[in-house]
């Protein structure tokens, strides 16, 4: 099935790389194109779009702000000169994140993902007439900020999180990768079929838990995490 495309980019130059890319491949349609955001809300409501390639940077209205003005969000494919924006485009959910000039190589991986997105989608919602979480269903990996870099981690990886002041220390088996993100911030993105809160400083996945003893959780890591008195209950629930 093809993926019905809109391209939103105040560059005329954008628009013409995205049309010529999409012309090998086969899984795209390109459905319309708006020059502005502001285009783009009148087009939505007129067509039936699976997928958006949003520039950041645009007069009257700026792409990230267009975003979160939709209750019904498309797939998202952020094609911005602007690698500082890439942190928050992720927090809102985005599919990829094209920096220009990027090759076709790189918008084909881009439309792979977000095929592989839309029928993950679909697959849940014809199991599932009720609204998923995309965080309990689609998202497997997070793209985590340390010092400049965008680094993209999987969910299966992440033994614990930890929080240390301003900061979040994201655990794998034998490291971790330091962000300046609350753990709050966390929640949401995190599945809670395999994610707990068991402290106000420690979320921890159910699968790298060794054992438990009194108030302390053993990882696989040989880390050991300590149990809050106010989480104790949700633990002991969560482990049944």
């Amino acid at each position: 099935m093809k993926l019905r495309a809109l391209i939103i980019d105040d560059e005329p130059l954008a628009h013409k790389v995205i049309l010529e890319y999409a012309k090998d491949a086969p899984s795209l349609d390109i459905v319309g194109q708006c020059h502005l955001a502001t285009e783009a809300l009148k087009m939505l409501r007129e067509k039936e779009v699976d997928l958006l390639f949003l520039d950041i940077n645009m007069p009257k209205l700026k792409g990230l702000d267009f975003l979160r003005t939709l209750s019904k969000k498309p797939l998202v494919i952020i094609t911005s000169a602007y690698q500082e924006y890439a942190l928050e485009s992720f927090e809102l959910d985005v599919c990829d994140y094209l920096l220009k000039p990027f090759r076709f190589d790189r918008f084909l991986k881009a439309i792979n993902k977000a095929q592989e997105l839309f029928a993950l989608k679909n697959a849940s919602q014809s199991i599932n007439p009720f609204p998923v979480k995309a965080t309990e269903k689609e998202t497997q990996q997070l793209f985590i900020k340390s010092d400049k870099r965008l680094i993209n981690i999987s969910l299966s990886d992440i033994y614990y999180l930890e929080s240390y002041g301003n900061y979040v220390k994201v655990w794998t088996e034998k490291e971790f990768i330091l962000t300046p993100r609350t753990l709050s911030s966390f929640v949401a993105q995190l599945p809670q079929k395999d994610f707990i809160q068991v402290h106000k400083s420690f979320i921890i996945n159910r699968k790298f838990i060794d054992y438990t003893e009194g108030n302390v959780v053993r990882m696989k890591n040989e880390n050991t995490v300590a149990i809050g008195k106010n989480y104790r209950a949700d633990f002991k629930r969560f482990l049944e």
